[in-house]
């Protein structure tokens, strides 16, 4: 009995690696195998060999470390925008009924289902000096002259926000659906008001779907290529922009490289942090 069912624990395990060899396999191939040569290009020199130019350039030259920096603010800028304009209707959401979720949801989705670049295109028709926003101010007499909406952090900050606020939705809508709406009603017989309610109810145990969203939305942004160089242009240079640039035109694939691992592990460590700061003190069973 014993050796059948030993038998029968190695034929499941044998069983369960074969099914996931499959997704090994493409792993392996379409991500391990190309980050491991990548690496491997930003320790080289432009003559192939070792060197740690690249990085230490990274630390000697301000400029690259000013694209850093502009990369993270504003991958943070769009994470608070989606996070105010998201946590509303994400709220809405919990609190409609079966088929009026299902629009909404649907809305939120549904230009989504257009490619990034139209998507992006048709902002530079609105945002324009000549678009429909500036017109529109000019015709109520609020402003002389067009405001600059495009080529410069704020139309980059506006096209993020359009293409990754779906995530921050979802993330929040999944974590207030599963809220005992038998809370509220303890709190109102306590006498909470609304507002107590949602900071003491709403807000702490929607904590895991803000950080699901934040995360979502910050690495997304942090890596976002086509919105940046459509809506930012050259002078709104970000570490996806710049990386592009130098392996695509200029062919310094070791210094692109680099950039490259630099916006990662740049990604990586603040993720990790916002982490290890969100899931401390009075919040940490939230998580648990």
């Amino acid at each position: 009995m014993q050796a059948k069912s030993s038998r029968f624990r190695r034929l499941s395990s044998w069983t369960g690696l074969f099914l996931l060899a499959p997704g090994l396999i493409v792993l392996l191939g379409a991500f391990l195998i190309p980050m491991i040569y990548i690496l491997l290009q930003s320790l080289q020199d432009t003559e192939q060999q070792f060197s740690l130019h690249n990085y230490l350039l990274f630390v000697q030259d301000p400029y690259y470390a000013g694209i850093l920096w502009r990369t993270i603010k504003l991958s943070l800028y769009t994470v608070l925008l989606t996070l105010v304009l998201g946590y509303p209707v994400a709220l809405f959401m919990s609190k409609a009924s079966g088929k009026m979720r299902g629009l909404v949801t649907f809305l939120i989705i549904s230009p989504h289902l257009i490619s990034v670049v139209i998507r992006n295109f048709g902002w530079v028709v609105i945002l324009g000096d000549k678009g429909w926003v500036n017109s529109s101010l000019i015709k109520l007499g609020l402003i002389d002259k067009p405001l600059k909406l495009l080529y410069n952090e704020l139309g980059v900050v506006i096209g993020l926000t359009d293409s990754f606020i779906v995530y921050m939705v979802l993330a929040l809508a999944t974590s207030l659906y599963a809220v005992d709406q038998s809370l509220y009603k303890a709190a109102g017989i306590l006498g909470a008001s609304k507002a107590r309610s949602f900071f003491s109810i709403t807000l702490p145990l929607s904590l895991p779907g803000i950080f699901a969203g934040t995360t979502l939305v910050f690495s997304l942004s942090m890596s976002a290529f086509v919105t940046p160089a459509l809506m930012g242009g050259s002078s709104v240079k970000v570490m996806p922009v710049i990386t592009y640039e130098k392996i695509m035109a200029t062919l310094d694939w070791p210094l692109g490289s680099a950039l490259a691992f630099l916006m990662l592990a740049s990604t990586y460590a603040l993720v990790t942090v916002f982490t290890k700061i969100v899931e401390t003190k009075r919040y940490r069973e939230v998580f648990s």
